[in-house]
């Protein structure tokens, strides 16, 4: 009781020193203070530590009244813990008679960590209670409602009522956000920081809380802000209609950290495996810095599939995900005809260093590394494009640089290469190169480098390789090493390059070579077996080569102007000859020879002749065998680029625009010095046509050979057109280009998707070029866009149709054996329309016009539901013809409300 008169009296006190502040004839009446009146908005923290009433007047208006309470011999303790701060607009009114302060147009109350703003608000100091409402402009429209924060909570009700002696509130039609989840409450009762009870109640993960276009009711729920909400019967509306699905009481995680939990899986059925449970598992929040997923399917004849993922991240340090998948395929029913059984498994792993951590270390990996047929035998895919990849690719990595003069880098790396065709598996485990930069003896310690002697030049590289070769088969077994071949290089160039005549670039330079191998092999010829037999000699052995090169070029400039009322103001040709000279000895150390009979003599079939056959006993090894031939060849090229300047259309442009015509059109060849026939090398011609600058550029390359060739059509020493031909001719060709174009003729640059990068590490395509992904894991849909300009999309909707198409042609043309034959041409292309603001098509195909016909086709539908998300996978033809139905809530909280129907390919085809 006596802490309570103490309270009352406080407040009493404190609406004196406000009061004090009016005038003596304003007394007693209402009080208006105008906005630019100064006011204390402070109320100083209490400061008694004992009953003091002796100096308080226990009434403002009549004489003293003597206080016979006496004093306490315990300190009371403070009524307040914080300072109570408030402010208004238009006014604030004090009220003697009710105790009562009003505050209004944009009044606010600060008090500790909470936060009152609002419209109008009442301070009842002898309840000790705020009331906050909201106030009806010149319109009559409700505006400045309630707005109640404290700490990161935010509440926007209609009307609050907030009690600072236990901190509790009833608030009125709040509105809320904890995390994903919009909660709309008629009747709130703030308990206290953690605990909210709140009666009549939606939420919904959709933006608008009030016309969601689906939301959730129950009558009653309890609110532990960002943790959790539990409800009695909870019941789903889908556009304000209820629906059968129910539950007798519910919870909701509401915790913005990750936490660890089940993950529902989908179900349906497949015509081949029967009934299945799809991507069901758990998620274990390990920590800030990793988590683990373990997912699996279940299929009612047996099959089943493991799948074990990990996400890692260390802030400007490193980041990197691993995923193992492995899957039990069962065909039919044991027993039948028809039963088969296969497994398969796939790693990937992919890691990154942030450059910053460690400048002179770096550590990466980037692993796809399984089963050759895993893309092409899985039911539970991310791209339906992945099995077109014929390649598989991993490489682990470890570099370090020592710093210095001079520098010396040294790299480790283990790579693998599978080809998912023939099933042969390529390994270099381990792969180790080191290289001392390049040190200049002659140069000058201040100043720059010029000449022939101040540029001389030299390095050293060292490269070691232990490389297995295997089958897919083979792996992890002891024979997957029967096949191992290790080998040494060692490199030392050395180099120089000066100018002459101030116009000519020259350089030349010596490389010195060294081999080490530990396996040779020596061959001879079985007479009993009439084959020839190789035998493995084990053992260190070395060769040394060494080659010398020189190259002279220079850079001619022809313009051509126009007069200055034209829009082509000058034309000019970059012409870039150059003409170089090679020689590499004959190194014939290493050569044997066996004898061995001819098995085809026309002439005298009845006598037994004998030929030498000549080989190398390194022939097989790591590196091969060097050259016992002798090349002495001149090589000569020139590069073209062609562009003009021309007048900008627009007006205000300062400069000249440059268009280029023709880019790097290359001609180059050889001519064997030392050869005895077919001394000129083929011409080889390549070069860029750009059509639309930055968009579309025409790639093409040729081959032109001067020598004919024989009935059996090998190439022969007789010029082609001495042979009745042309000049030249033309053996091989290509010509390819691609273009992105689309509704605003810009490329649309896309934000980083999951499920792209997936798609990317799987070894597909991230372009859809080969057909677009389908996440079954996470069942979201093809192609996902940047959800948060939907609402500025859908404003901005002018009926127009935005669309993309991307193009890609390919033509090979083949003629070195008078095949005369087009090997390949293709025309591939991949778009999407938006029929509506909320609504895409697309469709990724290509067709082959060599063997005419469609290749891969996908075709996709989207529609954006807001809250909810509708998609449509099919592949018409081929023999993975399939579709895939869904429709499932956006937010992640709510993920497992979906429906997901589809229809797998028949693996029996």
């Amino acid at each position: 009781m006596q802490t309570k008169v103490v309270h009352i009296l406080y407040l009493l006190s404190f609406s004196l020193l406000c009061w004090c502040n009016v005038s003596a004839q304003e007394f007693g009446k209402t009080n208006k203070v105008p906005v630019e009146n100064p006011i204390d908005t402070t109320i100083l923290k209490s400061q008694l530590s004992r009953d003091t009433l002796t100096n308080v007047p226990a009434n403002p208006v009549n004489e003293k009244v003597q206080d016979t309470v006496k004093k306490d011999t315990l300190p009371e303790p403070s009524l307040l813990t914080d300072n109570v701060r408030y402010k208004s607009k238009d006014y604030m009114r004090l009220s003697r008679r009710e105790n009562k302060m009003y505050l209004y147009n944009e009044a606010e109350i600060i008090y500790g960590d909470m936060q009152i703003n609002a419209g109008y608000i009442i301070v009842d100091n002898e309840k000790n209670e705020v009331y906050a409402y909201g106030i009806k402009d010149s319109t009559g429209v409700y505006t400045q409602t309630p707005i109640f924060k404290q700490a990161q909570n935010v509440v926007e009700p209609d009307s609050i009522r907030f009690n600072f002696d236990t901190e509790r509130a009833l608030i009125y039609n709040s509105r809320t956000k904890q995390g994903e989840m919009n909660i709309k409450g008629e009747v709130s009762k703030r308990v206290n920081d953690s605990v909210i009870y709140m009666s009549n109640v939606k939420f919904t993960t959709s933006e608008n809380v009030d016309e969601a276009d689906y939301y959730f009711y129950a009558r009653k729920i309890k609110l532990v802000p960002k943790k959790k909400i539990v409800t009695g019967l909870v019941n789903m509306y889908i556009a304000d209609v209820p629906t059968p699905l129910g539950l007798p009481f519910g919870y909701f995680p509401l915790q913005e950290k990750r936490t660890s939990g089940f993950i529902i899986p989908s179900y349906g059925e497949e015509n081949t495996r029967g009934y299945f449970l799809q991507n069901g598992g758990y998620y274990f929040a390990v920590s800030d810095y990793a988590d683990l997923t373990v997912t699996g399917d279940y299929y009612t004849n047996g099959s089943y599939t493991l799948l074990t993922q990990t996400q890692y991240a260390l802030r400007y340090k490193f980041s990197g995900n691993f995923r193992v998948r492995y899957e039990n395929n069962l065909q039919s029913e044991r027993g039948f005809p028809d039963f088969s059984q296969t497994t398969s498994y796939n790693i990937q792993w992919s890691h990154s260093q942030d450059a910053k951590s460690n400048p002179n270390s770096r550590f990466s990996a980037s692993v796809n590394f399984g089963s050759s047929d895993f893309f092409r035998q899985s039911t539970n895919q991310l791209n339906t494009g992945n099995f077109l990849n014929n390649t598989l690719n991993s490489s682990i990595s470890y570099a370090r640089t020592f710093t210095g003069d001079p520098q010396v880098n040294v790299n480790v790396a283990a790579t693998h290469n599978s080809n998912v065709n023939t099933g042969i598996v390529n390994l270099t485990l381990p792969n180790v190169s080191a290289s001392v930069s390049r040190v200049f003896p002659f140069a000058p310690k201040t100043g720059t480098k010029k000449g022939i002697i101040h540029n001389i030049n030299t390095q050293y590289n060292f490269r070691g390789e232990n490389q297995i070769q295997t089958l897919d088969s083979l792996l992890f077994t002891a024979r997957m090493f029967e096949n191992t071949r290790m080998g040494l290089q060692h490199s030392v160039p050395l180099s120089t390059n000066f100018k002459i005549f101030k116009y000519f670039s020259a350089s030349m330079g010596t490389t010195l070579e060294e081999n080490w191998v530990f396996e040779t092999y020596e061959q001879r010829f079985d007479e009993e077996t009439d084959m020839v037999v190789r035998d493995t000699i084990s053992g260190f052995e070395a060769y040394r080569t060494y080659n010398f090169s020189t190259s002279l070029g220079t850079t001619i400039y022809g313009t051509f102007n126009f007069k200055k009322d034209k829009k082509i103001q000058a034309i000019r040709h970059t012409l870039r000859p150059s003409i170089s000279y090679n020689i590499n000895p004959a190194f014939n150390n290493s050569y044997r020879t066996y004898t061995r009979p001819v098995t085809d003599n026309p002439t005298t079939p009845e006598v037994e002749e004998f030929e030498e056959v000549e080989y190398s006993i390194f022939d097989g090894s790591f590196y091969g065998a060097p050259s016992n031939v002798f090349s002495s060849s001149i090589g000569f090229g020139v590069s073209n680029n062609l562009e003009a300047k021309v007048k900008d259309k627009d007006t205000t442009a300062t400069e000249l625009k440059k268009i280029v015509f023709l880019n790097n059109l290359s001609i180059r060849s050889s001519y064997n010095l030392a050869g005895d026939s077919l001394r000129l090398s083929p011409v080889s011609i390549s070069g860029n046509i750009p059509i639309i600058t930055g968009k579309l550029d025409i790639n093409f390359s040729a081959q032109l050979d001067p020598y004919a060739l024989d009935n059996n059509n090998v190439r022969i020493d007789t010029w082609n057109i001495n042979n009745g031909g042309s000049l030249f001719r033309l053996t091989r060709a290509n010509a390819n280009f691609g273009y992105s174009f689309s509704s605003k003729d810009f490329q649309r640059v896309e934000e980083d998707d999951p499920l792209k990068n997936q798609t990317l590490r799987n070894g597909g395509r991230t372009d859809n070029l080969f057909g677009g992904g389908t996440n079954f894991g996470d069942e979201q849909s093809f192609d996902r866009k940047n959800e948060n300009k939907e609402k500025k999309e859908v404003e901005n909707y002018n009926f127009k149709v935005p669309w993309t198409l991307n193009l890609t042609y390919v033509i090979n043309y083949s003629n070195s054996r008078r095949e005369n034959d087009i090997s390949s041409h293709t025309l591939m292309f991949t778009g999407d329309v938006e029929l509506a603001p909320k609504w895409s098509v697309g469709v990724s195909s290509g067709y082959d016009l060599r063997n005419p016909g469609f290749t891969f086709t996908n075709l996709r539908f989207q529609r954006d539901l807001d809250s909810w998300r509708l998609s449509f996978n099919w592949i018409p033809f081929s023999e993975r013809t399939s579709w895939n139905f869904f429709i499932g809530i956006k937010s992640s909280v709510l993920s497992d409300i979906k429906y997901d129907k589809r229809r797998q390919p028949d693996r029996r085809l």
